[in-house]
């Protein structure tokens, strides 16, 4: 195995971690647990596990390859809420994980993204070694806002495999 291969399956190995983290932390949680808002700023479980599909779907897709199909819903909901059933949001979290390992397969790992990232990034993340980078920071900071929500929730910790 080559010197970027082998970069590449340390870095899909740590994402692969957080997501089973994110997703472990949640198992159990009954439908109105995972759309009650527990701190003050009113987010749902359910609607962070959907925001992290949406980072999943903006970074790879969006910015790596520069297009995503559309989907098949508008985005007008309060922050990290979300109006769609668990088995739905869980179901396009796995999917744009999917499709997120996919781009990272093909794609080298300086590859410069084909879409337009976000200023506020700066040239913290300039081509796919970073965006994954990004992708592992975001989905273990949540996987910590996980975790509190959780033991408000009921009393459950230690919930995730790392």
């Amino acid at each position: 195995m080559d010197t970027e291969s082998k970069e590449k399956a340390t870095l899909s190995a740590f994402l692969a971690a957080q997501r089973a983290s994110v997703l472990a932390i949640v198992d159990g949680l009954d439908a109105r647990s995972l759309t009650t808002p527990v701190l003050p700023s009113g987010w749902t479980p359910l609607g962070l596990i959907e925001h992290l599909g949406h980072a999943e779907r903006y970074w790879f897709q969006e910015v790596v390859t520069g297009g995503a199909e559309p989907l098949p819903w508008t985005d007008g909901d309060a922050p990290l809420t979300t109006p769609r059933a668990p088995e739905v949001v869980f179901a396009f979290y796995e999917d744009q994980c999917r499709r997120s390992d996919a781009v990272i397969a093909r794609t080298p790992l300086s590859a410069l993204p084909k879409g337009r990232l976000p200023d506020m990034m700066g040239d913290e993340v300039s081509d796919l070694r970073g965006i994954i980078l990004h992708l592992v920071e975001e989905t273990a900071r949540h996987a910590g806002h996980l975790d509190i929500v959780r033991e408000l929730l009921d009393g459950r910790t230690g919930l995730g495999p790392r």
